[in-house]
Parts: structure tokens; sequence; C-alpha cells
């Protein structure tokens, strides 16, 4: 078996420069790093702490991967609170986590560099619908619960996406908003697309007429594509008198940008948003929400998956979370429209 001195030798470099790129130390320079992971590749070394995991068949440590090619990362309170569920599950049964990112080994995909560190197995968190390491994950032997997104023959956890469409619509018909736009997620996610249908099969059952400028593309859920997707629908000439906003982050932005209009909302317009983020019910005004079980959403899928990688349960599950109307002071009644 190859060792660490293999590993200098063939590659040129110092054990401690070799160790350091190994562990992930920032102060390396890219060439090393190529050539110390080439060596690593072509000698079939295997690290310690990977040693040790092929003698007890167990790392007791689960890798997490997470979109880098959206703007939003995990910064966003949404995916934040679901990942600190997950944590707190997998913590019960001793479990570490492991971020992991392609900007540190680009020449290794997720998996590669997964298998590598000898993962018990892996949550996948919102990788863009065309990635093609989703098949990879799905068709692996590695053990994988993936989060946000539904794919077949697969272990996957989201929101009730539909009935929470269902729950903002007919909550701002029975207002009296007959005039309703969408500011949707992006349709390369998921979530934007299930939440974009949700909207027009909504409005269609209210038998509501859905104008093509009524639907703006608010991009990857963040603050600025809501901001810049509202100024849209202000421009155009008859206005909407509700919104329906995809999440929660954009709809915040779409507020700011109705008060940089002397917008008023709810009076003028009233906006709804999906997600119920801890900062919805602290704006002016509180925002008027479809509350996702972020918890539970994360409770689950550790659930999931550590029962998949004790083979207490095998096989495919699909496991769609409960969804529910927080009412604030977004919205507003209105007597026509």
């Amino acid at each position: 078996m190859a060792t660490i001195y293999d590993v200098a030798k063939k590659s040129g470099y110092s054990i401690t420069t070799v160790s350091k790129v190994l562990n992930n130390y920032s102060n390396v320079s890219k060439r090393a790093k190529d050539k110390v992971m080439l060596a690593v590749e072509e000698l079939g070394y295997i690290p310690y702490s990977s040693a040790r995991t092929l003698a007890t068949k167990r790392s007791n440590m689960i890798g997490v991967v997470f979109s880098e090619a959206m703007d939003v990362g995990m910064t966003h309170p949404f995916f934040s609170e679901v990942i600190e569920g997950f944590k707190k599950q997998v913590e019960l049964y001793n479990y570490d986590l492991l971020f992991v990112s392609r900007n540190i080994n680009s020449h290794q995909s997720y998996y590669e560099h997964l298998k590598h560190r000898g993962v018990d197995g892996v949550m996948v968190v919102n990788l863009h619908s065309e990635d093609e390491e989703i098949d990879t994950f799905k068709n692996s032997d590695l053990s994988t619960v993936f989060i946000d997104t539904d794919i077949d023959d697969a272990n996957v956890v989201y929101s009730d996406n539909r009935r929470g469409c269902f729950l903002a619509i007919d909550y701002l018909h029975d207002l009296g908003h007959k005039k309703i736009a969408h500011i949707s997620g992006s349709v390369n996610t998921f979530t934007g697309l299930k939440r974009l249908d949700g909207f027009k099969e909504a409005m269609g059952k209210k038998q509501l007429n859905i104008s093509d400028h009524y639907i703006v593309d608010g991009g990857y859920f963040s603050y600025e594509g809501g901001k810049t997707a509202m100024l849209k629908l202000l421009s155009l000439k008859e206005l909407p008198t509700a919104v329906f906003v995809a999440g929660d982050d954009m709809a915040i932005g779409a507020i700011k940008a109705c008060k940089e209009m002397g917008i008023n909302v709810p009076k003028d317009i009233s906006i709804i948003g999906f997600d119920d983020i801890s900062l919805s019910k602290h704006i002016e005004p509180a925002l008027t929400t479809i509350s996702q079980d972020k918890d539970r959403i994360g409770r689950q899928a550790a659930t999931l998956l550590l029962n998949d990688i004790d083979g207490v349960i095998r096989g495919q599950r699909r496991h769609t979370i409960p969804v529910r109307l927080i009412e604030r002071d977004s919205c507003q009644r209105i007597s026509e429209s």
C-alpha cells in the first residue's frame, strides 16, 4: 500500500506540503494541489482516516453536497435551517457532517471527493436539475438522500409545493383579488418549476386569467432577484392587485421595490411569500407567507438516510412535508379588482 512518503516522492513536494493538500489547507498553490492529487490518484494512496474507515467499515461521517452553480448558497435562510435540523438529528447518532466543494479538488467530482473521504452517506441539497451528478449519486452504492428535489428511484424529501400554491391563491382570491401576478424562482430548479406550475393550476381552478406579463422570473430566490422582478411588474400599465412570490427572500425584495416606487403594501398591492424564513415576521409590513417545516425536512431526511446506512429500511422512499399559511400584514381585502 502506498504511503505519504511515496506521494511526496512522486509529486516532488515535501511531506508537509502533501499533508497540507490532503487536509485542505488554503495556503497551498493550485499547482501543488494538482500535482499532489495526481500522485494520490496514480498511486491509489489512501489517507489514514480512510484506512481506518476500511478497517471499521464506518467513518461516522456524512457528506453534504450543495449546488455551487447558483447565486444563492447555504446562506439562504431556508437551506441553513434545513441543514441545522439534519445536523441535530445525525448528531444523536454520533455522526459528523463534511461539506464538500469542487473548488478544493477541481479535477474531482463531488462523488469522487466523498468516496475518497470515506463517508457513510450523503445529503444532496438542491443540485441543479440538469447536474449530471444527480444520476451518479442515484446509481451509486453510497446511501444518499436528496432534499428539495424530486428524483425517480431515490430517497427524497421536499415540501408540498403544489398545496402551498393553492393555499396562497385561495387566500388571495378570498380577499377579492383576481389580478394576481407571480414572481417565480428559476425554472431550472425543482422548487421554482413546481411553484410556477402550482400557481398556474391554482389560478385555473379559480378560473382566473393569467396575463403573460404577470409572470416574471426572479432567478435563484434572492432578495435582488425579487426586487428586480417587482420593478418589472410595477412598470406595467395595468398593475396586479396582488403578487404571489415563490420565496420569502424575493418577496422581501419585492416589498422594498414597492416602497422605493411609492407603492404601499398592502394598501395598493398585496404580497404573499413562500418559506416563512425568520426575517419574514420582522419586516414592515410583516410578510404573509406559506410556511415550510424546515426542521422537519432536515430531520426526516436524516432519519431516512440513517435507516438506509444501517440497512433498517432499504429501497427508495419519497416524503412530502406539509405546509401551512401564515397570515400577517402584507395582504389586504379589496372590494373589486
